[in-house]
């Protein structure tokens, strides 16, 4: 696969999962249940997993092989909409499932993991294959590195059995707290691993709609050529959410919208959609070109945060006849917390195809809708023959408009104008749509599916490198700093935000779209 271009690779999607074992830590947590083991079954029921293919589950709580497969499949009959849950082939899966109890700070756990494992390459011949996935808390990142590095289980072509075989880690984001930590957190990784065996998972990047950003700009000559600062005005990504925090209280609390949007999702949506192009689809030569993106946006300075960046946090408010809580009321949230759970920034790209392009990011919990977008505007035509022309909005007077839509739609719209029947010259926006699922009539793979199988086909394309984790976060470390003790600005629940965000963009002649 690698060195080839995946829209004329018609086996790319049809491909299967190789000889392996995926053990993962932290199997009873929430991600392991609604994410992971869904996928593995989506993907064991499209026969795209290798007849040689074990799951080894791991967490503190003692279980037996038989009850944690009994767990699997309860939880498993509520995250189905899309493919049958089907008997035969569960009972199938479930015989190749199988259970570790342990500490992830016991040295001991990692050598009953090898034994596991042992066994399990001799039952079911893996060829010492081996995806560990870490699903735990980040704070448990480097012990579970660390204690597989002195077990011997991150070495490869070593044992289990003398089968040898590749190794590869799996690592959640968040890849750090800030700059030093994420710097930190990599040398502790490399300590047992090599950073090719690592693969920084975003799952942002295994959706269809990002994959497609790829495509769709280097696959279409109509649209490259504007696809720089001569026809494009700005351009703003949202990562709306209608719901609060659900629970994670404690969790948010410490983490808040930069550090769990901002930095990872929302940068690297930027850096997919405003990168050179790259003269091959291969991991190497693509993530060069997403890195040298992220190197290229200007970090602000302690000055520009003011007026470069905005801090909400939401507050009480009644939605359709419900009181919604404010953050502040949230259980597990300090009644005091200065936590933001939105977050806005303005940035800049500072090379030759983006100078002077604003990049407007915005992210936040209880906003009016959930949805995911990237709009890009162009700029207005030089000079409309029209004089006089009826355009039936003010505001549509700049209406080409693209918007990548990546959740809960996943497509494509661009807008523009066009006289309406009649006497006269009046002009009225209209759009040309193309949504994903109704166009191929398929089941879109999630994210998920996606990237599972590309760790284990050894494709690290849509996962994020070490030097890109870093570069993330030297643009937010500016703003981390200068919100540092500082109160975020109160929303109301179901509002697009705090006030400042809107003159945010107002000071530069723009206003935050409505999706």
């Amino acid at each position: 696969m690698r060195g080839q271009n995946p829209f004329r690779d018609p086996l790319r999607f049809e491909r299967r999962a190789p000889p392996c074992a995926i053990v993962i830590f932290g199997a009873t947590g929430d991600l392991s249940r609604r994410k992971l083991m869904p996928a593995l079954y989506r993907l064991h029921h499209e026969r795209r997993l290798s007849p040689s293919f074990a799951i080894v589950g791991s967490s503190r709580r003692p279980m037996s092989d038989e009850q944690f497969r009994d767990r699997i499949k309860e939880s498993l009959g509520g995250h189905f909409e899309d493919v049958p849950f089907e008997g035969d082939t569960w009972a199938d899966l479930a015989s190749r499932i199988f259970y570790v109890s342990g500490d992830v700070r016991d040295g001991a756990a990692y050598a009953r993991l090898r034994q596991k494992l042992e066994a399990i390459e001799n039952e079911r011949q893996t060829g010492g294959n081996i995806v560990f996935y870490l699903a735990t808390q980040p704070s448990h990142y480097e012990a579970i590195a660390a204690g597989l590095g002195q077990e011997g289980l991150s070495r490869e072509g070593a044992a289990p059995g003398e089968a040898g075989g590749w190794r590869r880690l799996v690592v959640e984001k968040p890849f750090g707290h800030d700059l030093a930590s994420a710097r930190a957190l990599n040398r502790a990784l490399h300590c047992s691993f090599d950073e090719s065996q690592i693969y920084r998972i975003d799952h942002y990047l295994g959706k269809e709609t990002v994959r497609n950003i790829l495509a769709f700009r280097f696959s279409n000559g109509i649209f490259e050529p504007l696809w720089n600062r001569h026809h494009v005005n700005h351009v703003q990504i949202t990562a709306a959410e209608s719901i609060g925090v659900e629970g994670r209280g404690a969790y948010y609390q410490e983490a808040g919208a930069l550090r769990d949007m901002v930095q990872n999702h929302l940068l690297q949506l930027l850096a997919t959609v405003a990168m050179e192009p790259y003269t091959v689809f291969e991991s190497g030569a693509l993530r060069d070109e997403q890195v040298k993106l992220l190197r290229s946006i200007r970090i602000l300075t302690p000055e520009d945060v003011a007026s470069h960046a905005v801090a909400g946090q939401y507050g009480a408010a009644r939605i359709g006849g419900a009181e919604i809580t404010g953050f502040r009321q949230e259980p597990g949230v300090d009644p005091e917390s200065g936590t933001e759970t939105y977050a806005a920034l303005t940035l800049y790209v500072d090379n030759w195809r983006w100078a002077g392009v604003p990049f407007y990011l915005r992210t936040g919990k209880r906003l009016p809708k959930r949805v995911t977008d990237i709009a890009i505007r162009f700029q207005c035509a030089p000079q409309p023959p029209f004089a006089g022309a009826c355009v039936e909005s003010a505001h549509e007077t700049a209406p080409n408009l693209l918007v990548i839509r990546i959740q809960p739609e996943e497509g494509l719209s661009l807008r523009f104008l066009s006289k309406q029947p009649g006497a006269g010259m009046h002009l009225r926006p209209v759009s040309m749509d193309f949504d994903y699922s109704s166009s191929f009539g398929v089941r879109l793979p999630s994210a998920y599916e996606t990237l599972l199988l590309d760790v284990m086909a050894g494709d690290a394309t849509l996962f994020v490198r070490q030097d890109g984790a870093e570069a993330s976060w030297a643009v937010v470390q500016p703003v981390l700093e200068a919100w540092a003790g500082k109160e975020p600005l109160t929303y109301a629940a179901g509002t697009w935000g705090p006030v400042a965000a809107e003159e945010m963009l107002g000071r530069r002649g723009h206003t935050w779209r409505s999706p």
